[in-house]
């Protein structure tokens, strides 16, 4: 089982999920963010006062799935989150070693 991590632009939230769920992966969890990364901000001027913004809006999407499902959702993330510009996000995969159902104790469940 492993655990995807993915850091991706807000406006390509949409366009992933549904490349996720082409392939039948349907558990995920998103929360919205700020990071810093490569991009390193970018500046503006706010009622006429010069404002370095270095922390950026990213969406961080966590999905748990079997080792058969890894590479199909890696791949899903990666063509539907790409842009080709600095910002387009990372993706982390970790080892997960157990996944309980709460309701019912089922164990190995993803």
């Amino acid at each position: 089982m492993k655990l995807i991590i993915a850091y991706i632009r807000p406006e390509k939230l949409n366009d992933v999920k549904q490349a996720l769920y082409a392939k039948e992966i349907y558990s995920l969890s998103v929360t919205n963010i700020l990071g810093s990364g490569r991009q390193k901000g970018f500046t503006e001027t706010y009622r006429g006062v010069q404002m370095e913004v270095n922390l950026l809006k990213k969406v961080r999407l966590e999905i748990g799935v079997n080792d058969d499902f890894e590479a199909l959702a890696i791949e899903a993330i990666q063509s539907s989150g790409q842009t080709g510009t600095e910002g387009d996000g990372v993706i982390f995969v970790q080892e997960l070693s157990k996944a309980l159902r709460i309701r019912t104790g089922e164990d190995g469940i993803l």
